[in-house]
């Protein structure tokens, strides 16, 4: 993990067309602003989690014979 030390409007570019800005700093809470192409997924990592979790039961076996029993 490579850690950064960043001040208020100071940014990091990630993959050259990912920049990350830090908005405002009230506490221990940072508000970051994000700029990336429409086709980067950009999500929280509790919502990816989640999203990945989905897409496992989705795959599941189970769920894969119900389809077949549609077809």
């Amino acid at each position: 993990m490579l850690a950064l030390s960043r001040k208020k409007n100071e940014a990091i570019v990630v993959n050259n067309n990912v920049e990350i800005t830090i908005l405002e700093i009230k506490g221990d809470q940072v508000k970051l602003g994000i700029s990336a192409p429409r086709e980067v997924p950009v999500y929280r990592k509790e919502v990816y989690v989640q999203i990945q979790e989905a897409n496992k039961e989705a795959m599941n076996v189970e769920n894969m014979e119900g389809l077949q029993d549609l077809l």
